[in-house]
């Protein structure tokens, strides 16, 4: 088995796990690459993304953080931009990814300002 397909079979698993335990909250997904992160809060039952944040936007091109700062500083602006919106649970939907290193300063970031999961 290639590693696409088990990384496939895991974000599936993990998805509908997550999906049959919560249903009244709203997800937040992440996604990451060798150099970049990001993170947004989607709606599921109207399918749509309701905010994100990323290290590609302006204001964090201009940041020379290491990845892991980077993280955190991008759970910090998703955190702030969801407490505009109202949103205060959420669930986290790690996708195929372990919760190891990025992905958990990630969360824990989210956690310290203000979001429940």
């Amino acid at each position: 088995m290639n590693r696409q397909n088990s990384r496939n079979k895991r974000v599936l698993r993990n998805r509908s796990k997550l999906r049959k335990i919560n249903t009244n909250r709203f997800r937040i997904t992440v996604s990451k690459s060798l150099k970049n992160i990001s993170a947004q809060i989607i709606d599921d039952r109207i399918r749509k993304t309701i905010v994100s944040a990323s290290s590609h936007e302006k204001e964090m091109k201009s940041n020379k953080l290491n990845k892991t700062k980077m993280s955190i500083a991008i759970g910090e602006i998703l955190a702030k931009r969801a407490t505009e919106k109202k949103i205060s649970k959420v669930f986290f939907d790690r996708g195929g990814y372990k919760y190891h290193g990025r992905i958990k300063a990630l969360a824990d970031s989210l956690r310290k300002n203000g979001l429940n999961f």
